[in-house]
């Protein structure tokens, strides 16, 4: 388990996405695909609470890896794919759509001072690449 304390940094999804990439590094076979899960679920705790990301936990399990940014907001209900997510023109609102698209699966999990929005990762080929059946 690897654990990053994000909360009053400057540039919290620089600092995940390093993290992400020295973490993963000869662990999964597609570390831009976790830097790109990763950069969606910091920059949603960002840009959508007023607190921002707390921490960030990687926890690398068997075949799979399983990232969590975790905030000190409750589960309002609020984390939810956007009805235009799949819209190619759409200016926003495809952050969900791609970690869904590229992770295992997605969910949101209620912690004692918070939530936290959670992905797992194949440890193995992406996601996307088994999904296009190669």
């Amino acid at each position: 388990m690897h654990w990053m304390p994000l909360t009053g940094r400057c540039e919290p999804l620089s600092l995940a996405r390093d993290r992400i990439r020295t973490v993963l590094a000869g662990v999964v076979l597609s570390v831009d695909d976790a830097v790109l899960v990763v950069s969606e679920l910091v920059g949603n705790a960002v840009r959508h609470t007023t607190a921002g990301p707390d921490h960030l936990t990687i926890e690398i399990d068997g075949d799979q890896v399983v990232v969590a940014v975790h905030d000190p907001e409750p589960d309002d209900g609020r984390v939810h794919l956007s009805e235009t997510a799949a819209d190619p023109l759409a200016e926003s609102g495809r952050g969900l759509w791609l970690v869904q698209t590229l992770a295992r699966r997605w969910y949101v999990e209620t912690t004692a001072v918070g939530k936290a929005v959670v992905a797992v990762l194949p440890r193995g080929k992406a996601a996307i690449s088994r999904a296009a059946g190669s």
